[in-house]
């Protein structure tokens, strides 16, 4: 018999041609969507399951409920009890033993005093519920997976298929399932165990710590020998190395998570390529490669995530001991998260510096500029030292573009209130060119690029074959360069300097009186010979009013000193400005120098020197020249070796600029005045009639540098001949020579010969030692005789009673 036909009619072609796609596709949609929320209503079933299950194996078991019995029924089966089974019949026993075999009475609620089959059918729905909420374990037999391997050839039976069984490996989600329900007994277990285990004195719980470590250490040194032995292979070993960052063992848990910050750091310095890893697209995810182009996909892949899960793991135990917080579950005390912090800091640091191509770099400044400006003066150095490496090595500039963008964000978001070490990292920018003005840019003669016309016009055939070969050598030896374009670098440079510039302008505007202001000052005078012209007026304004303010410490006066002429040595040529208050502000404040303290300020001294007098040579003045030289001279007489080397130096350095400055080394007097040392212009102070009379003084120098110096301008600073210098000393700068010459290392340079240790052979004895006059007279007194004066206390006491 057939079965019986559907009364839902089936559509027939003509009918599905005429439905439309969105219908289709709306139909598809709707069976989607009802297979997944069936699918969503059995997993949230199946975690419900899952919770009973864990509560039911946490709960104890709970005693029976015994209730109390009425005392007519407790007279009842006393006399039952008493009864003998003789009495019974045979009729009533099988009566009793049918109603056992039910045993309707055992499911009763004994609680309740109603009758046994009240709600039957309810119970029976409930009990049906329950049972089907039960969960169920079917006793499947696992499919095994075969892989085939090549068939064998035999002669008798031909092509004969060879197979096996793929191994099963675990997976981590059942183990994971199982560990949670099983918590409550493992929890019950370890105190139990805790409770029987004996007391450890503490020699031997070092004992027990000391061969934990071993142990941990040797686990350490195996996992990163078999990672750097053979990386691709090995980089799931990577992940067992990470994992012991979680480390739960109180005794060592500190000690072991260190080391493996450490040692996972050198592993990434060693195994990290020398290029930057993208994400695969999905078309190369799909396309089929070979195996040894697989395996590098796949090391690079899990080198890129455990590499980004280190990262998260050092960033989130700095933010745990910054905000004091302690995990729970947590094996490590508040106390000891000091150290692990200053372990990840290091390893942060260290990682920006030796790794500032790869992948997540700019993550790492985000975490360490901020850590620049710490409370803490070491964590505080140690990121600041890292910035300083990083901006010192990075050629191409992309780096250095990343930290300044970092940092002018951070300063400006603290309101500029941070830490002067913060903007000094900046002096460390390797920027020596940048993009000055747009019109010289477009000025300068560019490479014409001749178009197919013109060079059909112009060039022969054989001229464009030449051409064109040329032109395609050129694109392959750009393409074989793997050094920068210096023009890509020069932009690199140009957008870094504009945030500098930004930064600097910005605390000159809004914070005059900041802490920054030295840094600043120290920063501008460094890069002014990069700033475009167009702000050259104002920024000289301003370095004017703060000079004349008087707020600036000495130091900051001279850096803006050297801001002004470094800028008006440069394109500041074109400019028609008299720096004349800079030189006088110089001139006046020269004498505040000494041996103290301020005795490390005369580099910048030299500097400015350097740029005021000897590159603006045609600027300056005859008189000006010799105020200057004399008051350099004064000056050489109250500092330390090393600046008097470089104040000597500059003399040099003058005399040979201006040669009538030879005028001080004469005696007699040249024209009308005398020398005012006092007066603060060095116009006016008449400065041609004095002499350098301090360079007789210091020919008597310890020093033997400064004699020599003292000697070589006193003959008129010449090049050639008996008084001329060394080559090894002509040819150094003067600041230069102050920093050779330092004695901050406690060093003397050159060294003090020490003292011979040759004996003499004899020693002179008797009158050759002592002058003839001496001698008599020491004679005379020796041999005359003196009288001893007793002493008679009785007779002093008697004539101190009588007055």
């Amino acid at each position: 018999m057939s079965p019986p036909r559907s009364k839902k009619r089936k559509p027939s072609f003509r009918r599905l041609l005429k439905t439309s796609n969105v219908k289709l596709e709306n139909k598809l949609k709707n069976r989607q969507f009802k297979k997944e929320s069936t699918d969503k209503k059995h997993r949230k079933e199946q975690k419900k399951l899952r919770a009973a299950l864990k509560d039911a194996a946490l709960k104890t078991p709970l005693p029976m409920e015994r209730y109390k019995k009425r005392p007519e029924d407790e007279e009842e089966e006393e006399f039952v009890e008493s009864l003998p089974m003789d009495m019974m019949d045979e009729d009533d026993l099988e009566q009793i033993k049918a109603m056992a075999q039910k045993a309707s009475f055992l499911t009763r609620d004994l609680s309740s005093s109603g009758p046994v089959h009240a709600k039957k059918r309810k119970s029976e729905q409930q009990g049906l519920e329950n049972y089907e909420k039960m969960p169920r374990k079917m006793h499947q037999t696992e499919e095994k997976e075969v892989i085939h391997l090549l068939p064998i050839k035999d002669k008798i039976r031909g092509l004969i298929p060879q197979s096996m069984e793929k191994p099963v490996v675990p997976k981590e989600n059942e183990e994971e399932d199982e560990a949670d329900a099983l918590t409550g007994f493992e929890q019950f277990e370890n105190e139990d165990e805790a409770e029987a285990r004996p007391a450890l004195t503490a020699q031997e719980q070092l004992k027990v710590r000391t061969q934990k470590l071993i142990d941990r250490k040797l686990r350490i040194a195996s996992l990163g020998s078999d990672i750097l032995s053979e990386p691709t292979t090995n980089i799931k070993k990577l992940k067992e190395l990470r994992a012991m960052l979680m480390e739960t063992d109180p005794c060592v848990a500190v000690t072991v998570r260190k080391l493996v910050m450490v040692s996972l750091m050198e592993v990434f310095k060693d195994i990290v390529p020398s290029y930057r890893i993208r994400p695969l697209t999905e078309t190369e995810k799909a396309s089929k490669v070979k195996k040894e182009t697989q395996q590098l996909r796949e090391f690079e892949e899990g080198l890129v995530s455990q590499y980004k899960f280190y990262l998260e793991n050092l960033e989130q135990t700095v933010k745990d001991w910054k905000q004091k917080k302690r995990k729970r579950r947590e094996s490590v005390s508040l106390q000891s998260y000091k150290g692990l912090a200053e372990v990840a800091i290091r390893c942060i640091c260290e990682l920006l510096v030796a790794l500032p191509h790869f992948n997540f770099h700019n993550n790492i400044i985000v975490m360490v500029v901020p850590l620049m400006n710490d409370s803490i003066k070491r964590v505080s150095d140690m990121c600041c030292e890292a910035v300083k490496k990083l901006l010192k090595q990075d050629k191409p500039g992309q780096a250095s573009l990343g930290t300044v963008k970092v940092i002018s964000g951070f300063v400006k978001s603290r309101n500029y209130d941070v830490r002067p070490e913060v903007l000094k990292v900046l002096l460390c920018l390797r920027i020596k060119e940048a993009e000055l003005k747009k019109d010289t840019d477009d000025t300068a003669p560019k490479k014409k690029v001749m178009k197919y016309k013109d060079k059909q016009k112009t060039l022969s055939r054989m001229q464009r074959k030449w051409k064109k070969a040329e032109e395609k050598l050129e694109k392959e030896l750009l393409e074989a360069d793997a050094s920068e374009s210096k023009d890509k670098k020069i932009k690199l440079h140009t957008e870094t300097l504009n945030i500098v510039f930004l930064i600097y302008f910005r605390i000159l505007k809004k914070a005059e009186k900041s802490i920054l202001l030295s840094s600043v000052l120290e920063g501008l005078a460094k890069f002014a010979h990069l700033i475009n012209l167009e702000f050259f007026d104002d920024l000289l304004n301003v370095l004017q009013h703060h000079i004349q303010s008087g707020d600036l410490t000495y130091r900051e006066s001279l850096h803006c000193i050297q801001t002004a002429f470094n800028i008006l040595s440069g394109q500041g040529d074109v400019l028609n400005i008299d720096p004349l208050k800079f030189y006088t502000h110089l001139y006046k404040t020269l004498l505040k120098l000494n041996a103290g303290a301020s005795n490390d300020d005369i580099s910048i001294v030299l500097r400015c020197l350097d740029v005021m007098l000897t590159k603006r040579r045609k600027q300056v003045t005859l008189q000006r020249a010799l105020a200057f030289v004399k008051r350099l001279s004064t000056l050489s007489l109250h500092t330390l070796p090393n600046a008097t080397v470089g104040i000597l130096a500059s003399n040099r350095t003058l005399m040979h600029t201006f040669p009538k400055c030879d005028i001080l080394l004469d005696n007699e007097a040249q024209g009308s005045g005398v020398y005012l040392p006092e007066l603060d212009e060095p116009e006016y102070c008449c400065p041609q009639n004095t002499a350098m009379w301090e360079l007789h003084t210091l020919k008597k120098h310890y020093h033997p540098v400064v004699r020599r110096f003292a000697t070589h301008l006193c003959a008129g600073a010449p090049s050639e001949g008996s008084g001329a210098l060394n080559v090894q000393l002509a040819r150094r700068h003067p600041v230069e020579l102050f920093e050779d010459y330092s004695a901050k290392d406690m060093t003397f340079n050159p060294p003090v010969a020490a003292p011979s240790t040759k004996k003499k052979d004899y020693f002179t004895m008797g009158n050759a030692l002592l002058d003839d006059q001496l001698k008599t007279q020491i004679d005379r007194v020796l041999s005359a005789e003196t009288e001893e004066a007793s002493l008679d206390f009785s007779a002093i006491l008697h004539q101190t009673r009588n007055t």
